[in-house]
């Protein structure tokens, strides 16, 4: 990434610039991933361009950005305190049935289990 990038990137206001930063230069990125990730997470607040990026990384190649993707589903965990996207990350992650695989996918996937007590706590 060049200086005048890393610029740009800085002054991100809220995740946006450095989304389509990524989407437009995937395959050209992958050394800078991780400093991407990284002002993604600091620069959006609202978990809504992690979520998308989340998603976007998944759908290019699960495997290959397996690291970024968990990084990203952590920090929307932490920042969609109004559960706005993660439903749509669960279902872009682990399928549209995963309610019906619920108890599966947590008891393999720490990440599931956290999104899906946010989702629907017990009791409510």
């Amino acid at each position: 990434m060049d200086n005048n990038t890393k610029k740009m990137l800085e002054n991100d206001t809220n995740g946006l610039l450095t989304y389509e930063y990524i989407a437009n230069n995937m395959g050209a990125i992958d050394d800078d991933m991780t400093a991407l990730v990284d002002n993604m997470i600091l620069k959006d607040r609202t978990g809504q361009f992690v979520v998308s990026t989340a998603r976007y990384l998944n759908a290019i190649d699960r495997e290959k950005y397996a690291n970024s993707i968990d990084l990203l589903v952590k920090a929307a965990i932490a920042k969609d305190r109004d559960h706005v996207y993660l439903s749509y990350l669960a279902a872009s992650l682990w399928g549209d049935d995963f309610k019906e695989r619920a108890t599966e996918l947590s008891a393999s996937d720490d990440n599931f289990r956290r999104i899906y007590k946010r989702l629907y706590p017990v009791g409510i």
